[in-house]
């Protein structure tokens, strides 16, 4: 398919696409004047397994196609690591780059100011300086949260900070550490990690189980902060109301449990409800709606497999007491960053779930409806980049990938 019109720009590339021509897969063109209509699903490779969906549109939903016309701006390529990106006021943008720093650009992608002086952060592996979440009085208390991989012996582990952000120096003031997601283990892997504000101003955390068996095993146990939800307030304490707040022995940050590596987490602007993105093994990436209380299965249950092509446990998808996935992907797509678009500027898009693919090398376009998957389009495929986090801004999104690059994608 083809661009309208190229533009070369220092440092910016401009495409332009019409109508149907925002991708490069090869699902025929939706010619009926919306996206409605349907079209094939859009993965066309074969699964892993032979599993069977729990129910009809639970994994390759049909394609869908944007009609609107937009545009997709190069606007930086020279991150260094960046793993997530989120807005601030006045149309910035705060980044978080992996090896322990922040940067804030403006709108146009020019580095505005480098932010240091965060606590030190393990970056081996999938570690690193993770998440950040402006506080919902930051116009005023100039408070941002992080997360990150710290190392805690025995071992390391997602923790979870807080600061005064000052722009005049470049620098965080006051830096604390409010939580941990115990135990520490000796791992490079699955450390989550996202950051999201409830309606309250409470806080929902997700970590990850930490790939290797010995915590694999921990996501079920809810004496373990290994594979969990977590909901704290600003301090870092057990958010009121939690599920476990009362019961023995259980951790009462806890919020919802049996998870492998969420990277990915938004609030729906319909339902208010918190939607994740978690990465399968091989095959079973998925797409959850987050209960307070609920054990979303892993290790138990999985639409995935080892990557040795052996079964996960006992190579069952269901059981009784275990959460299904609103989605899931086989062959996987890597979730990383999810956000709902929450306008109209592109009218077909609004409160659709777009997710960040890493492995997939595109970003997903999620048509949602009643708390179901509709339809399915990929974003950006032609860039071939390993899409690490996408944010919603003022009609726009905003997308960094793992080579350095940030995209700005916005009506044409």
């Amino acid at each position: 398919m083809q661009a309208k019109n190229f533009v070369c720009l220092p440092a910016i590339m401009v495409l332009f696409y019409s109508s149907g021509c925002a991708n490069n897969n090869t699902s025929p063109i939706n010619t009926s004047g919306g996206d409605s209509a349907q079209l094939p699903p859009v993965e066309t490779e074969n699964p892993n397994s032979n599993y069977q969906p729990a129910f009809e549109g639970q994994t390759r939903i049909a394609g869908v196609k944007t009609t609107t016309p937009y545009k997709v701006e190069k606007i930086t390529q020279n991150l260094s690591s960046p793993w997530a990106i989120i807005p601030m006021p006045g149309g910035r943008l705060l980044i978080t780059l992996r090896s322990g720093y922040m940067e804030i650009h403006d709108s146009t992608g020019a580095l505005v100011k480098k932010i240091t002086g965060f606590p030190k952060v393990e970056d081996a592996g999938q570690g690193g300086m993770l998440d950040v979440a402006l506080d919902p009085g930051f116009a005023n208390n100039k408070t941002i949260y992080w997360s990150f991989s710290e190392k805690y012996p025995p071992g390391n582990l997602t923790a979870v900070a807080k600061g005064q952000l000052n722009e005049t120096t470049g620098t965080i003031d006051n830096p604390t550490v409010i939580f941990r997601a115990t135990p520490a283990l000796n791992s490079s892997m699955h450390f989550g990690s996202r950051l999201v504000f409830d309606k309250d101003g409470n806080i929902f955390l997700s970590a990850g189980e930490r790939s290797i068996l010995p915590g694999r095993a921990q996501a079920q146990l809810l004496n373990a902060g290994l594979g969990k939800i977590f909901k704290i307030t600003r301090d870092g304490r057990p958010a009121p109301g939690n599920p476990f707040i009362s019961q023995a022995g259980a951790m009462p940050e806890i919020y919802a449990y049996g998870i492998r590596n969420p990277q990915g987490l938004d609030i729906n602007p319909v339902t208010g409800e918190l939607w994740e993105a978690e990465f399968g093994p091989r095959g079973g990436d998925e797409i959850n709606i987050i209960h307070p209380g609920k054990n979303y299965g892993w290790p138990v249950i999985t639409y995935g497999i080892e990557y040795s092509g052996e079964k996960v446990g006992e190579g069952i998808q269901q059981k009784e007491g275990m959460e299904q996935p609103v989605y899931y992907w086989d062959p996987v797509v890597s979730p990383s960053g999810i956000t709902f678009y929450k306008g109209n500027a592109i009218p077909e898009w609004e409160n659709n779930l777009f997710v960040g693919g890493l492995s997939s090398t595109h970003i997903a376009r999620l048509v949602i409806k009643n708390n179901k998957v509709v339809g399915e389009e990929r974003l950006l495929a032609d860039k071939k980049e390993r899409f690490r986090d996408v944010a919603y801004d003022n009609g726009m999104l905003y997308a960094v990938t793992d080579s350095g690059s940030m995209y700005r994608i916005s009506r044409n």
